[in-house]
């Protein structure tokens, strides 16, 4: 027998699994095993098929992959596939115009769809060939059918079922158990219900398994921030949108792209909201959130003790050169012209400063990113990517006024108000407007009356329509240095930065700006809460 072929089989067919009328017509039940969990970087190894056709088995189909990489020792310790047994089988490309035809115009069915789909939809793209078909999760079925139970897990249901098994995480094996369980449905319920259930899996056959579509059709197309909780109540994930429903929907819509969206996908049972009146408040309570409840899959926004800057030192020839020094941020200061930017970790500075040497053809051994005699050029210059500084051929003036202009994108942005501001959310119908506090870049916190206002030592400037512009508003930011804060938050000074400096954002999301004074200056002035 030819061992690339060995693992390659049909099966004496079962004449005794037959399936109700209520499942589609053509079936390809599919089960892969593979190097890992992420689809578009882990490989599949084994991929069994079993056709049915009008509820009965008419095909199985199994192969063994290679998949050009090491298998994992726990993934052996789970399938007992090793490296050994793919040796000689065929790479997914060798076998994919065959199971091309065997899945066409077939509903797919598997154990947890979307991760088998996933698989099979990257492994057909680097074969380059273009795969897609309608779902159905068994997962999905079984939670329907019979929602009195709490685990839908294929052991639990080949113990609730007793149902054969020789060997469990083999591909031909777990396809086959799918087999079996809807053979058992097919005897408990009828083919109107199967229908139903179908029907009903297939019209939300983007969500995860472990949600309901109540969750999904309770959510709101307004903007705010959405909380992922698994059946446990344990936070996931917080994430914002202008649109909280389309939004949710998109993280289960390409997960077979997206690892992240994958593996929530298989934890996610519930979903929270917050509403906010427009995208401002939404990304201010997602920075704020994350760094307060810690979900466990958010890695953006997290909160972080120190920061890094780029510092501007002169060299004993005259020369600025960058140095990358970290700072608490209890301690931020925006001022003195020689530092640049804030950054959430060296490499990241590091990043920067190379993109800037690129751009601007600096010199990698002025900026510390060559090493080497002083009296040389740097190799840069032999690519004609530095000017020439490292070797006389550019002064110090004229590189400096460079690296100055580079990083000038980069300079912190000091408060352009005099004192503290407001910024007045568009009111919701039936509630009162969202209106926040801020001073030096720091968000102090909401805003609900004027009485509390003053509570805080402000009032509102009397003359409260300023004419500045954008861009004289923007310059203004940065004359002068801001008062250190204690609470300076990276993320929210960029969604500040991003917003109160745009005309545009601001009537995108109907924003005012209102200007505040201390209290003792204050005069009577009208409500405008």
């Amino acid at each position: 027998m030819n061992p690339r072929q060995s693992d390659w089989f049909n099966d004496q067919l079962s004449s005794e699994l037959v399936l109700s009328e209520g499942f589609p017509e053509k079936l390809a039940i599919v089960d892969c095993e593979t190097t890992g969990g992420k689809p578009t970087f882990h490989r599949v190894i084994e991929v069994a098929v079993v056709l049915i056709d009008d509820g009965k088995e008419t095909k199985r189909w199994k192969s063994f992959i290679n998949p050009g990489v090491p298998v994992p020792e726990h993934i052996t310790g789970i399938t007992g596939i090793r490296d050994s047994h793919l040796t000689l089988a065929p790479s997914f490309e060798e076998i994919a115009s065959e199971l091309q035809v065997l899945l066409s115009d077939r509903v797919l069915v598997a154990h947890n769809a979307r991760f088998d789909y996933g698989f099979l939809r990257n492994e057909f793209q680097r074969a380059e060939i273009k795969y897609s078909s309608k779902l159905l999760c068994s997962v999905k079925f079984s939670r329907v059918l019979f929602p009195h139970f709490k685990r839908h897990s294929l052991d639990a249901i080949i113990k609730r079922f007793a149902l054969s098994m020789e060997d469990r995480h083999r591909a031909m094996d777990d396809a086959l158990a799918v087999f079996q369980f809807f053979n058992r449905c097919s005897s408990i319920f009828s083919a109107e219900d199967i229908a139903a259930t179908c029907d009903q899996i297939a019209k939300t056959a983007t969500l995860p398994v472990n949600l309901s579509k109540r969750e999904v059709d309770k959510l709101p197309n307004s903007p705010g921030v959405y909380y992922f909780y698994d059946d446990k109540s344990v936070l996931l994930y917080v994430g914002k949108s202008v649109n909280i429903k389309t939004r949710v929907l998109s993280h289960f819509s390409q997960d077979h792209k997206n690892y992240k969206d994958l593996k929530m996908s298989q934890r996610i049972a519930r979903v929270d909201y917050d509403l906010t009146p427009s995208d401002f408040g939404a990304q201010i309570l997602e920075a704020q959130q994350v760094k307060e409840l810690m979900p466990s899959m958010n890695r953006r926004l997290r909160r972080v003790r120190n920061l890094w800057q780029i510092r501007l030192n002169e060299n004993n020839t005259g020369f600025l050169t960058p140095q990358i020094t970290m700072v608490e941020t209890s301690a931020i200061s925006q001022s003195g012209a020689e530092r640049f930017g804030l950054f959430r970790s060296k490499r990241q500075a590091q990043k920067k400063i190379e993109n800037i040497a690129d751009e601007h053809h600096l010199c990698h051994r002025l900026l510390g990113l060559e090493s080497g005699p002083s009296n040389r050029a740097c190799f840069r210059y032999q690519l004609k990517k530095c000017a020439g500084a490292c070797c006389g051929e550019e002064d110090a003036h004229e590189y400096n006024t460079r690296i100055l202009d580079a990083l000038d994108v980069f300079q912190l942005h000091t408060w352009p108000w005099q004192h503290a501001i407001l910024v007045k959310e568009p009111c919701t119908s039936g509630e009162t407007c969202d209106f926040h506090l801020i001073e030096n870049w720091i968000y102090r916190q909401k805003i609900h009356s004027e009485f509390e206002l003053a509570e805080l030592g402000y009032s509102p400037i009397q003359d409260n329509n300023p004419s500045e512009s954008d861009e004289s508003l923007f310059e203004r930011s940065r004359a002068k240095s801001p008062t250190e804060s204690k609470l300076f938050d990276l993320d929210v000074y960029f969604i500040l930065i991003r917003f109160l400096f745009s005309e545009k954002l601001r009537k995108t999301n109907r924003l005012k700006i209102i200007e505040l004074e201390p209290f003792e200056n204050h005069e009577d002035s009208e409500f405008f809460f």
